[in-house]
């Protein structure tokens, strides 16, 4: 933090899960770099993305006098890093960002790329703002205290970013998975920093989603937002529900002639592998639709899907029939087998 010209005054910004393992020693280097540090611990999980609790953190910061100089730092996974960076964004117009992810989900992806957010009960992240991080900081050894199945959701992100940007990534994906479901320390900290690349050259040619290029990180969300706004957030975790979206995403395309089903299968087989969900059984897939609809994507009423057109590929579609569209929603919540 330094050295990116950062001093005076942080403030650590935590969840009841993360704090408790890493808060006491973030404190500590901090003060021991001359930072006077205070602390704000928020409850864990996806309800916290809210403005309810974006305002207590804005009542804590006027009452220690917070600056525009004084940075903001978000230890956590995904949810403390898009709360945290929106309140950065918005506190006083804007301090200084500095996330430090301790989930594989918020290293490859919530933490790179400047999207904040907080959620809507009628959508997710509907209520944000685009606002760069002075510093991302990934320990990958933080990964070691992550419950199984949070650790299993960040891989969704760092398949996707292989399927639309990068075949031979992915390749390497499907030839370390065995390593990785392991957590191998050398080849976790190869694919994390291969998938962070991905997402940084991206957001660095289209930061706002100007161009569209942007627009493919968005591959499975469309669908994955959709869900987790139907079945309460907070229910599947992020990157499970990106599975599941990406899933039908390979449905659609394969379904309109653009991906052929060995394709479909290499990306089933590794999400398989890796221990995610490819469907989800006994949610309602008109909550599904409805909340589609709302989603961020959507462009002059139409919803814009991204699609591949090959592994390594990606491409954006406005014209994919909403009967195909119900179609494979109905059959990812009604699965004949996975």
């Amino acid at each position: 933090m330094r050295k990116a010209g950062l001093a005076g005054d942080a403030y650590i910004l935590s969840d009841d899960r993360v704090f408790p393992i890493y808060g006491q020693r973030v404190k500590a280097a901090l003060e021991g770099a001359g930072f006077t540090v205070d602390s704000l611990v928020i409850p864990s999980g996806e309800p916290s993305k809210s403005l309810a609790v974006a305002t207590r953190i804005y009542d804590f910061l006027v009452l220690h006098r917070a600056e525009r100089s004084h940075a903001i730092v978000a230890l956590g996974g995904g949810v403390v890093g898009d709360l945290a960076g929106f309140v950065a964004a918005t506190f006083l117009r804007g301090m200084p960002l500095v996330h430090v992810p301790t989930s594989l989900v918020a290293m490859v992806d919530s933490s790179i790329g400047g999207k904040t957010a907080v959620n809507h009960p009628e959508g997710k992240n509907l209520i944000g703002a685009f606002y760069q991080p002075r510093l991302v900081l990934a320990d990958v050894e933080a990964l070691a205290s992550l419950p199984r199945r949070e650790l299993t959701s960040g891989w969704a992100e760092v398949i996707k970013h292989g399927l639309i940007r990068d075949a031979d990534y992915f390749h390497s994906l499907e030839q370390n998975a065995g390593k990785l479901a392991k957590l191998d320390r050398e080849a976790t900290t190869e694919a994390i920093r291969r998938s962070a690349a991905i997402k940084a050259a991206v957001v660095g040619e289209d930061e706002k989603e100007t161009t569209g290029l942007r627009t493919l990180l968005n591959y499975g969300h469309t669908i994955a937002h959709g869900l987790e706004t139907a079945t309460g957030y907070g229910q599947m975790l992020h990157g499970e529900a990106v599975a599941v979206g990406m899933m039908g995403a390979a449905a659609i395309a394969e379904k309109l002639g653009l991906l052929g089903s060995k394709a479909v299968e290499r990306q089933r087989a590794l999400l398989k592998e890796l221990g995610l969900p490819v469907s989800a059984p006994g949610a309602d897939p008109d909550a599904i639709l409805r909340a589609i609809e709302l989603d961020k994507k959507v462009q002059g009423k139409a919803v814009r899907w991204v699609l591949l057109n090959r592994i390594g590929g990606a491409t954006v579609r406005k014209d994919v029939p909403p009967d195909l569209v119900r179609s494979v929603v109905e059959g990812l919540a009604n699965p004949a087998k996975d």
